[in-house]
Parts: C-alpha cells; sequence; structure tokens
C-alpha cells in the first residue's frame, strides 16, 4: 500500500463511526441486490465513501475512465432492516434502499441527506438523482482556447462531458461541495443540472455503471483516484522551467540554454516543435532532423545538453505521411482512424492520415525502434498536439498511452507529456494538459485562470499553458511579464509561441527580464514545497493547485472564485492580469494572512487593496496561511544542481495544529513505487506562549543528501528552546547557526518581523519547544 499523507490520515483518524451494531464480514456483506421491474442492478460499497451501482452482469468498465487496474479492501459495514427497506452503512455514509419506490438514499455520517437516486430507468441506462436545493455544482469540463466567454466554476443546465478540442478538460463527473461527487463509466456523458436534480446519460449507449462518493473535496478527489487511477509522478526537473519553442536549430537551441546559465535564469526542460523530426521522410515522424540537429542521433547532442542539466522533450503528432514506408505499413495493417481523412499535412503539404490509438497493436507499432533511439539519445519527454482534430475522445489519451507503455518498456526513466486535451482516464499515463494555442495580450492571459482551475475540477491536475501566449502579436513586455509570474504559480511552467516567435526572458528587454527571473528563480526556491504536492498528487489525487471551494467547501465567497487560488495548502496566489493595473483589490479568505514580500498580516474575510507597481512589474499578490509550513531550498540554475543537504523551512505557527510532508526519491525513476522515497511528517501549534514544533520519524527506504532542517519559526522570539525535553544551545546568529554541526538556536528578524532559528537533525523523530516572551494574537 502506498503511504498516505498527514493530512489524509488526520481526516480519516476524524472520522464519525456510527452507533455499534454486529459487523458481518461474509463476501457479500457490503453490497445488495436491488430489484427493479426491468431487472436487477447490482449496489456495492467499494470502500466506506465509494458507492458502485451497475445494471447485473456488467463485468468490465466500459470506458478507459475506469482503472481496470483498481483495486479495494474489504470495507467493515453494518445491515439492518426496517420493514422492506433496507440499510447499509460504513464509517463515511449511509445507504437506505426502498424498493417499493425504486429509490436509494445516501446519507453523510450525521444522517443528513446528500442524494435521492430514482433508480425507475437505471436499466435503460439513464440515471436521476435529487439534492438539496442550490448545492453547488462543478466538474464535467471547461472551455476551450477559444471559447469566447470566460466563464466561472459552477455547473448548470446541461452539459456533455468530453474531451473536446484545445485544451479542453472533461470528465464524466459532478460534485459539489455539499459533500458528494457522482461519476458515469461512459465516453461521452450527458448531464442534466438543475437547482435540485442531477440526471445522466451517455449520447450514443447506455450508462450501466455509476459511482456515489461522499466526502470533502479532498476525499472525493482521493477516491476518484481510487476508481480512475493514479497520476504517476512527472520527473523532478518538471517541477521546473520550460522553453518551447517553433523554429530553431541545435546551434541556436545551445546558444539559447548558455544564455539562461551566463544569465544564472532557472531553466529544466527545453521542447522543440517540428523542427527536431526528419518530418516527411521515411520515418521521418520518429527520428532526429539531421540537417537542423546534426549532433542528435549519435548522441552528441545529448551529451552537450546534459552537461547543462538541460532535458530535451519533442512534439509527437498523431498522424502519419501515406507514402512512406511507415504509411504503406499503417495501410497494409488497417492502422487508420476511421474518422480521419486523407489530406495534406499544413507544414510539410505531403497526404497524411492520423493512426488509431485505440487499437493496442497501433499503440506498440507507434513506439518504434526509431522512436526508442530517440528517446535514447535525448527526446525524454512527450508533447502530443492535434490528436484533439480528431473528434475521439480516446484518441489523445491513448495516444499518451502508446508512449507512456512504450518508455515504460524499455526504461525506468518516467515520463513526461503535455497533451492538447484532457478526459478523465488520461492521468494514468503521465498525462500533462496546455490549454491549446492561446492569444497573446492581457485579456488571453487573464482567462486562462479558469480553463485552470475547472481542469482540477475534473482531475487534471498537470496543467499548463503557452506562457505568452502561442499566437501573434508578440506580447508587449509588461504581459509577458506578468505571465510568467502567472505560470510561476502553475503545475506545469512553460512558455512557447507561434512559428519563429521567441519566449527567452531577454527578448522583452531588462524590465521585463528582471521581473520574469525573480518569479523563476522564487519558483525554483519552492522545488521542495512543489515537489511534495506532485506527490500529494500521486498518492491522494490533489496537487499542487487547489481552487479556493477546494479549501473552504462551506464558503459561499469562494464558490465560483477564479481570481486567486491555493498554491498548496499554505499560499494563496492572485496573479496581476491587467495592463497597467496600479491598485488591486482582493478578498481574503477565513484566517489570517501574511504578504510573502513585505510581511504584513491581515485578518481574512474581508477585501484588502493592495499597490501595484506599474512600472517595473516586480509584485505578486502572494500570501501565507497563518499555520504555514513551508520548506525552501537555495536556487539553483536547474534542479538537482547540486544536493541539497538543508532545506529552510518557513514556519508560522497557529493556534490550531497544521502539518506539512517532506517528500523526496530520486527523482528520476519509478523507485518511489516499490517503496524508494524519504517521507517525513512535519507540524506545529501554537498554545500561549508556547510553540510546539514536531518531527515524525522518516519513512520510506530511500536516503536522500538531506541532513538538516533550519526553522524559521515566524512570531514573538523564543528565550528557551528544548529539543525532546532537553535545552539546545543557543548561538550568536543564523549564519553562526548554519555552520554549526550540531543542533541549536539563534534569534534574528527577516521580513516577517521576530524570527526564531532552530535548527534540526532531518528524518529523525523530534519534539521541539519553544517558550516564548509573549502570547501570540
Amino acid at each position: 500500500m502506498r503511504p498516505r499523507l498527514l493530512a489524509l490520515a488526520l481526516l480519516g483518524a476524524m472520522a464519525i463511526t456510527p452507533p455499534a451494531m454486529a459487523v458481518r464480514n461474509d463476501a457479500s456483506a457490503d453490497r445488495l441486490e436491488l430489484s427493479l421491474p426491468q431487472g436487477k442492478l447490482e449496489l456495492r460499497l467499494l470502500a466506506p465513501g465509494i458507492v458502485q451501482l451497475r445494471v447485473d452482469g456488467t463485468r468490465e468498465p466500459a470506458t478507459p475512465v475506469i482503472d481496470q487496474q483498481a483495486s479495494f479492501d474489504p470495507v467493515e459495514v453494518t445491515r439492518e432492516t426496517q420493514g422492506d427497506k433496507h440499510i447499509l452503512r460504513s464509517a463515511q455514509l449511509a445507504l437506505r434502499w426502498n424498493p417499493r419506490h425504486s429509490q436509494l438514499q445516501v446519507e453523510d455520517p450525521k444522517g443528513r441527506v446528500l442524494l435521492s437516486a430514482d433508480l425507475s430507468h437505471a436499466m435503460d441506462g439513464r440515471w436521476s438523482l435529487t439534492h438539496a436545493k442550490g448545492d453547488p455544482q462543478y466538474g464535467i469540463g471547461g472551455l476551450n482556447a477559444f471559447d469566447a466567454q470566460t466563464g466561472n466554476l459552477l455547473r448548470n443546465g446541461k452539459q456533455i462531458a468530453t474531451a473536446g478540442r484545445q485544451g479542453h478538460t472533461g470528465a464524466p463527473f459532478v460534485w459539489s461541495t455539499a459533500g458528494y461527487g457522482v461519476l458515469a463509466d461512459a465516453e461521452p456523458a450527458q448531464f442534466d443540472l438543475s437547482a435540485t436534480r442531477i440526471g445522466i446519460q451517455a449520447p450514443h449507449t447506455a450508462v450501466h455503471t455509476i459511482y456515489l462518493l461522499v466526502g470533502a473535496p479532498d476525499a472525493l478527489f482521493a477516491q476518484l483516484r481510487q476508481i480512475s487511477g493514479a497520476a504517476p509522478m512527472f520527473p523532478k526537473w518538471a517541477m521546473g522551467f520550460t522553453n518551447s519553442q517553433w523554429g530553431i536549430d541545435q546551434k541556436e537551441a545551445l546558444s539559447l540554454v548558455d544564455t539562461y546559465r551566463a544569465k544564472h535564469i532557472p531553466i529544466d526542460n527545453f521542447t522543440f516543435d517540428f523542427d527536431w523530426k526528419a518530418w516527411g521522410e521515411d520515418m521521418g515522424e520518429f527520428r532526429w532532423n539531421t540537417d537542423k540537429f546534426p549532433d542528435g542521433p549519435d548522441g552528441k547532442l545529448k551529451q552537450q545538453m546534459d552537461q547543462r542539466g538541460m532535458r530535451m522533450t519533442g512534439i509527437m503528432k498523431p498522424r502519419v505521411h501515406v507514402d512512406t514506408v511507415e504509411g504503406r505499413e499503417a495501410t497494409e495493417r488497417g492502422y487508420w482512424l476511421a474518422q480521419s481523412k486523407l489530406a495534406p499535412d499544413y507544414f510539410s503539404h505531403k497526404p497524411v492520415r492520423d493512426v488509431d490509438f485505440d487499437k493496442p497493436e497501433v499503440r506498440t507499432w507507434f513506439f518504434n525502434d526509431a522512436l526508442k533511439h530517440s528517446f535514447e539519445t535525448g527526446i525524454v519527454g512527450w508533447w502530443n498536439d492535434e490528436a484533439d482534430d480528431s473528434g475521439v475522445d480516446t484518441q489523445f489519451l491513448n495516444m499518451q498511452r502508446a508512449l507512456y507503455d512504450g518508455q515504460r518498456g524499455i526504461s525506468n526513466q518516467r515520463v513526461w507529456s503535455i497533451n492538447r486535451n484532457y478526459y478523465l482516464g488520461s492521468q494514468r499515463y503521465a498525462y500533462g494538459v496546455w490549454s491549446g494555442d492561446i492569444q497573446s495580450g492581457f485579456a488571453s492571459m487573464a482567462a486562462q485562470r479558469q480553463r485552470m482551475l475547472a481542469a482540477f475540477d475534473v482531475g487534471a491536475m498537470h496543467w499548463g499553458m503557452d506562457g505568452g501566449g502561442f499566437k501573434a502579436p508578440m506580447p508587449v513586455p509588461e504581459n509577458y511579464a506578468r505571465w510568467i509570474q502567472f505560470g510561476a504559480f502553475t503545475p506545469v511552467f512553460r512558455v512557447h509561441a507561434d512559428f519563429g516567435q521567441k519566449r527567452q526572458p531577454w527578448v522583452y528587454g531588462p524590465i521585463a527580464e528582471k521581473a520574469a527571473a525573480e518569479a523563476i528563480r522564487l519558483r525554483y526556491s519552492l522545488i521542495p514545497y512543489i515537489y511534495s504536492y506532485e506527490y500529494h498528487a500521486h498518492a491522494d489525487g490533489v496537487g499542487l493547485v487547489r481552487p479556493l471551494q477546494f479549501v473552504y467547501p462551506n464558503d459561499p465567497a469562494q464558490r465560483d472564485r477564479i481570481d486567486a487560488w491555493m498554491f498548496g495548502d499554505y499560499l494563496l496566489v492572485s496573479p496581476v492580469v491587467e495592463q497597467g493595473q496600479t491598485v488591486k483589490h482582493l478578498q481574503l479568505p477565513h484566517g489570517r494572512w501574511i504578504n510573502w514580500f513585505d510581511g504584513k498580516a491581515y485578518d481574512g474575510d474581508r477585501e484588502i487593496t493592495l499597490s501595484v507597481d506599474a512600472a517595473h512589474w516586480s509584485d505578486i499578490p502572494l500570501f501565507v496561511r497563518e499555520g504555514a509550513i513551508i520548506p525552501q531550498q537555495p536556487v539553483m540554475d536547474h534542479v538537482g544542481q547540486q544536493p541539497v543537504t538543508s532545506l529552510d523551512v518557513q514556519v508560522f505557527p497557529s493556534d490550531r495544529e497544521t502539518a506539512f510532508n517532506v517528500y523526496e526519491d530520486d527523482g528520476e525513476t519509478y523507485g518511489y513505487e516499490q517503496g524508494a522515497y524519504f517521507l517525513q511528517a512535519l507540524s506545529v501549534r501554537r498554545e500561549g506562549s508556547v510553540v510546539n514544533f514536531q518531527a515524525a520519524a522518516a519513512s520510506g527506504k530511500f536516503k536522500p543528501a538531506l541532513q538538516d532542517y533550519v526553522l524559521a519559526i515566524h512570531g514573538a522570539p523564543a528565550h528557551a528552546v528544548s529539543s525532546d525535553g532537553k535545552p539546545l544551545p543557543v548561538l550568536g546568529s543564523l549564519d553562526a547557526l548554519r555552520a554549526s554541526t550540531s543542533e541549536g538556536w539563534a534569534q534574528g528578524r527577516d521580513r516577517f518581523g521576530e524570527v526564531t532559528y532552530v535548527k534540526v537533525q532531518a528524518g529523525k523523530a523530534k519534539n521541539i519547544q519553544l517558550t516564548t516572551s509573549a502570547v501570540q494574537p
């Protein structure tokens, strides 16, 4: 079993247990047979908060939405009858089946009715559920790159769950902050949402299986992960910055990388467009273009990039040139996608067709010897483009599946990809999504906020965009700088542009370069924080960025916000997206918030007014939530440039216990799947004039270079610090503390005010206690 993050462990410990009743442990205790006039439904509790309903005789998932490898532990249940009604209870829910009215009622542990399912038409593949009036609904889908409206996050009316085109994200999943979700095994799926009803059917086939989920937003997405499958972890370098470019050759690529390094602007990945391929030649879809990249095929370019700490990734297309060796083979074997018609390619002007990735034999064929050679000589990630043009929801999913399965078949090196649409189930194949060929400009940049947050609402946790905008005109320097600041607080941080355009910071003048470089460096200082949430996305289904309704599900003010979001548990960001803006109004959620840059503290549940630097674009509205534990590391030119032996941990104690898990592994392989990881839970709480900081013993088999934490515990200064009840020595300064070979503490000040620095050994169980001179407000 994979380790769980402390936050979920605490949630589990707090679960409300129903009144004690006899627990049945036989094989059928977690299921009911529901008899309907037209036939029978099977009801099964797959987990304490997951109910599966399926038409009798349905044995396999109908679509790739459902992970065929999903497994579930036995669920402890209690059963009772009241007349002809049957009641099934778990720790997370109660189910009441009324056969007379073909009605199933779902309650939370406190007895509150969440959903009432009318199953009278379920045998026909049509499902109807009612809920409390006005429950907010999320999920199903977002917007594509060219939808005119910016839109928000709430969903109502008729909705189609589809992968869509150009940046669209979709899932046959609707959920509510009221505490429930409904998932259909369907592709596509049609939802009819009203103030009190959820209707589900599929346009072309009957929906034979649905899942009812119960819990808070984090729990719902953890359950969705159980059913639909985990997202494998991206490599650690993917937490950094990516420069993508169309119109480049080997000489320019090396020159650009050298400029990044000379300027100490961090970067980890260069992504090549058409240029890297021998496009239009025999096997040209899969191999190096030797005219532009002469040192690609023999690995010399890879060696040069490796020396610079740079990864290379490349574009892939779903289409194959028909008048080539591989095209004739595809014709002979019947590999063409039926919906794809012969047409001239816009780049090569030669005839092409898409192959059908839904066919397993096509996926095996696609990752051929030529592509294996390209991978072995440096193309270590996949930018999949234009598979959405087919209109087939699973085309992109299975295109990346071909690359994921192919790479994992020959290498233990982690897979990375970005793709131009998303349908639930894709995440199992190391699947990122970007928002399509978007315009440059402030309006387009602002519109990406909703597209990003809507993606997370359907489970697409690896989201990114073409920073700076793809289409002409070239962004003005202010737009570029603000776009980089926005991108620094997204999961997949990259820039890209149309043919011939450049997106390097220095192209946009010294003011924009400085603002952009500072944002990139801030991102790199937060790599330990970011990477821990990459593990969170894999293990528990919710990643780095979360919409505010995830965190404040009971606050109506957060239900439909796109102007701000949480970056992990402890940072709130609201990028500047208006040209020439001098003042920004920001509504802070509940809690106490501290400005990252000047240390000014604010009480939440109110609007604040911030001055905005319209001359140098140097500011990012970024706030720390009280209770935060935020690890940082020295800024490097690329991830892994130097071993990280010490982490600075910013700690902002509150009067409730808060926690963070420091996570580490080799960053490159799938060793974490066999337990080769380092996971240490840190927690803190302030009680009057005492601050208690605890570190649990680390779990996992991986031994990182990490030796110690230097805790920066903000608030009233300490006059005594102990570790496991024994006084720690006080040193005269932070520099002396860092230089010390043993644990200790020191006093100081930083932009946040008074701070107590404590150096402790990493990986060991510790109980650090600070006695301060004053009670915090």
